[in-house]
């Protein structure tokens, strides 16, 4: 397993490092890849659930979110959120009332905005003056808050974080990960965007508790529909959304204390 996981890691790092050094629409292309995928695996752990989200409705929902990030003047979202809402609704009427269908409806809905939205910052942040760096922050942080979240909990986790959620997730693996997080993004904080150290420090704790809140939310999701993983795409890792899911609430959380940080 830790071999397989390495083979990917050393053929997915290079490719998304080129991904983010291109920017533009390079950049948002992959972005929308991605979301097609993970909204994919999203929707087909609806399916487990009996419920009958429609893909095409909803992962078009979903592109519209990422492509609103990348033309911003356009204001995509805003024309495409009250079709969104009505068409996949509508769209349970030809399913006569079929058990499930207003959770069908809701549960497609919200997940295209989890995911759609959730990725929509890394093209926001990308498209920011040093917008290479507040994307590197994001994915960087992210890596080595999981890494040191995953090491200091085999290696000393004793105490369970969420048991009924994540059973291997423990309280001593929070504090791995919040401290090699946090040290991580107040570094590049200070030596590539300027930061004060305050800034670097509060923004290193977002992300920490962004990532992981990320990771318990999808764990609740798998656990409804009673999987280990939300696909097999990546040898080792799972699915793609097993891939993205701190990432969905990270890049929110980083590209809002960018916004704040601006204003003081």
């Amino acid at each position: 397993m830790l071999i397989r996981r390495i083979a990917s890691a050393a053929i997915l790092i290079p490719l998304v490092g080129l991904m983010v050094y291109l920017g533009e629409w390079p950049f948002a292309a992959a972005i929308a890849l991605v979301g097609l995928l993970a909204g994919y695996e999203y929707l087909a752990l609806l399916r487990r659930l009996d419920l009958h989200p429609s893909f095409p409705l909803a992962l078009l929902l979903l592109l519209c979110a990422i492509a609103d990030a990348q033309w911003p003047t356009l204001g995509i979202l805003q024309w495409a959120l009250w079709p969104g809402v009505a068409l996949l609704l509508a769209e349970q009427v030809f399913r006569r009332n079929r058990p499930g269908s207003l959770a069908s409806w809701a549960a497609a809905f919200a997940g295209a905005l989890y995911v759609g939205l959730g990725l929509s910052y890394f093209v926001r942040l990308r498209a920011m003056d040093q917008g290479l760096v507040w994307v590197a922050v994001v994915l960087i942080g992210t890596w080595v808050s999981d890494s040191g979240a995953y090491f200091v909990g085999v290696a000393m986790g004793k105490r369970r974080l969420a048991p009924e959620i994540s059973p291997k997730k423990s309280w001593e693996g929070v504090w791995g990960g919040l401290v090699t997080g946090v040290a991580t993004v107040w570094a590049m904080a200070w030596l590539l965007l300027g930061l004060p150290h305050w800034q670097g420090i509060l923004m290193g704790l977002a992300l920490v508790i962004a990532a992981t809140l990320g990771d318990l939310t999808e764990s609740v999701i798998k656990r409804q529909a009673g999987v280990k993983d939300s696909g097999a795409l990546i040898p080792g890792h799972g699915g793609m959304l097993d891939r993205v899911d701190s990432l969905l609430f990270v890049a929110p959380a980083v590209y809002y204390c960018s916004m704040l940080f601006a204003l003081l």
